[in-house]
């Protein structure tokens, strides 16, 4: 496949002017600046970056770019630490500046251009006294949350992100642009609430927004580690009386040598009433928290810290079905403690346990989106950080040994959906455990829309693989 030469980036230049998208080369000054991302594993040296402002600019640059066979890249949050959003010589399309959230308080609707960042949907929805399900971390891109399932501590009452979608703009593999719902193009509206990169360039999003008027309770909590049975005995109890509104984070962290058992509280709804919920854990407390009422946006901000650090990172997830039995929790946290001793002062870790309800998620069959991870247990989250490059194999296997040491346990007890949560798992599995028994419909429709398969930067839906796992 073809790079983007210079000349070839000139006329991409020239078939832009007369708008308001530039075009970032190697000549210019800012162009280094424009390859950043979270995770310094996934910046890759571009032919070009775009930073488009309209629909009509993106469907100019993905026409160029499929013409040529020059392989291209969408840039919302840059968040992804597989390279998602970046390409080695090819054009990276920078929605930044397609920012724009429009609140419709009387349809209790709100419509966010591709470029978003979550922030920017909490604070203009909390405006009117509205929410919508979005993730745990507000600084992330609309974006790829979206597309990949969306989950967030408003998932219990109201389901996943992909749940709350009711329309989307697309910019399809030939630069048509099109528009899909459950009464215009449903077919395509059904492959991008699950696999919607894999369609096209997502412009504008339209979401179902909710009432949340009151405040919310919401907090971190740090135990010691011989309270590890308490916690167990904790959350097995909790597993079966979990309600809509509440939710739950536990696990560890690691830095600097020392593990710490670390808990996110959330509860929608007065602080007396959650403060009962959760008295087995607050009474168990080192003495360290942060926790207390607070409006919805600002639990969301709650783990931006975590997002905050800079060098290389990895992100991986699994799923976890309950009761967790004592003894592998007490292994995976001694596993944990130990993963990164081999870089003392150069690695930290995060690993997180992701009790959020539900119900509801499970309500929608695996077959009535594309999305096929619905089933009875919890996602579980883990983020690796570190500073040297010639560690990052090394650290892949530690981080892939810990939660290969989770998913084993869980595969013993679900019967349920795919187990893989997209937006965590990324690179790490093929389509066909990603998507499972959706996978041979994607494929029809990708041959509808795609057939060029122009669009295979985050799963080639038409390669023939069996499981990853």
């Amino acid at each position: 496949m073809p790079f983007l030469t210079y000349p070839a980036a000139l006329e991409l230049q020239k078939e832009l002017s007369g708008t308001n998208a530039e075009v970032i080369t190697l000549a210019d000054d800012d162009y280094v600046e424009s390859l950043d991302r979270w995770s310094a594993t996934s910046e890759k040296e571009a032919g070009a970056i775009v930073r488009v402002t309209s629909v009509e600019d993106v469907s100019t640059v993905v026409e160029f770019a499929a013409k040529r066979y020059v392989p291209f890249a969408v840039l919302s949050g840059g968040y992804s630490t597989n390279g998602a959003s970046s390409t080695y010589g090819g054009i990276v399309i920078d929605l930044g500046r397609m920012n724009k959230v429009d609140v419709q308080p009387s349809s209790s609707t709100i419509s966010v251009e591709g470029g978003a960042k979550w922030a920017d949907v909490n604070t203009a929805a909390a405006q009117h006294g509205l929410a919508v399900v979005g993730p745990t971390v507000s600084q992330l891109g609309v974006g790829g949350t979206t597309l990949g399932g969306g989950i967030g501590w408003l998932t219990g009452k109201y389901g996943l992100v992909v749940d709350n979608l009711i329309e989307a703009q697309i910019v399809l593999a030939d630069g048509s642009i099109t528009t899909a719902s459950e009464t215009e193009n449903p077919d395509l509206f059904w492959a991008i609430r699950g696999a919607g990169q894999d369609f096209g360039v997502i412009t504008r999003f339209t979401f179902k927004a909710h009432p949340q008027k009151n405040d919310v309770y919401a907090g971190m909590v740090y135990l010691e580690p011989d309270k590890l049975p308490q916690l167990v005995d904790y959350v097995n109890d909790l597993d079966s009386k979990l309600e809509e509104d509440q939710g739950l984070f536990f696990g560890f962290t690691n830095s600097n040598g020392r593990t710490n058992i670390v808990l996110i509280l959330f509860y929608n709804g007065p602080q007396d009433q959650a403060e009962k919920i959760f008295s087995p854990l607050l009474s168990l407390d080192s003495g360290r928290k942060e926790i207390g009422m607070m409006p919805y946006y600002k639990a969301n901000e709650l783990l931006n810290r975590t997002a905050d650090s800079a060098g290389r990172k990895r992100l991986s997830g699994t799923s976890v079905t309950f009761p967790l039995d004592m003894g592998f929790f007490q292994t995976v946290y001694q596993h944990f403690s130990h993963v990164l001793d081999d870089y003392p002062g150069d690695g930290e870790a995060l690993l997180f346990f992701e009790m959020l309800p539900y119900n509801k998620v499970v309500e929608v069959p695996n077959d009535a989106t594309a999305y096929a991870n619905r089933g009875p247990y919890y996602n579980v989250c883990s983020i690796f950080n570190w500073h040297d490059a010639k560690i990052d194999s090394k650290v892949r296997t530690l981080q892939q040994g810990l939660m290969n040491l989770i998913r084993e346990e869980h595969i013993k007890k679900s019967g349920h959906g795919v187990n893989m949560y997209a937006n965590y798992t990324g690179f790490e599995a093929n389509a066909k455990d990603l998507f499972g028994d959706n996978l041979s419909r994607l494929k029809e429709l990708k041959k509808q829309y795609d057939p060029r398969n122009v669009f295979r930067k985050w799963h080639d839906l038409l390669l023939q693989t069996g499981s990853s796992v």
